[in-house]
């Protein structure tokens, strides 16, 4: 057997996760008041960005209406361009702290396409070339290189530039 070493992995276990008790964490994560405990990395006024706790690379943002609602079509008119404009701040965001080579953008509709919380939420997760290798086709893991908490603060510490070149 092969050992595999990643002896940097202990600081993304030991990251906080959200707790257990919360039923409806993209209408509850808002409402905590510490958006750093919450992973919250910028509100706007109809939506916000927060890091997924379970992302596929890090950086993986989620661009989540206030609102709760589980189609694109129950989002006013306004809740659509809020969002929209919180994804492409996302994209800036993710190119400017992180430097990935692509960024894939999208939305899991209902449980047939892999939506597993009923709140509507759009992914941006950022992608350089050769992010996915052998652990999760054979070894089903993914090795994820940064804990959640030095992601956000990786994001926060540009955000302000990013915002005032929007």
């Amino acid at each position: 057997m092969q050992q595999l070493h990643a002896y940097w992995r202990m600081e993304y276990i030991e990251a906080p996760r959200y707790p257990a008790s919360m039923k409806r964490p993209f209408t509850e994560l808002p409402a905590l008041g510490d958006d750093r405990a919450a992973f919250i990395v910028h509100r706007s006024r109809f939506t916000y960005l927060v890091l997924n706790i379970f992302p596929y690379n890090p950086g993986h943002l989620l661009a989540v209406p206030f609102r709760e609602v589980v189609e694109l079509e129950e989002l006013r008119a306004e809740e659509h361009a809020d969002l929209m404009a919180e994804i492409i701040l996302a994209k800036r965001l993710l190119s400017a702290a992180m430097k990935p080579d692509g960024v894939n953008i999208g939305f899991n509709l209902g449980s047939a396409a892999g939506g597993s919380i009923a709140h509507l939420h759009g992914h941006i997760v950022p992608r350089w070339n050769g992010d996915t290798n052998f652990m999760p086709v054979i070894g089903q893991t993914r090795v994820l290189p940064q804990s959640l908490e030095s992601t956000w603060t990786r994001l926060s510490a540009v955000l302000p530039e990013v915002l005032a070149a929007a």
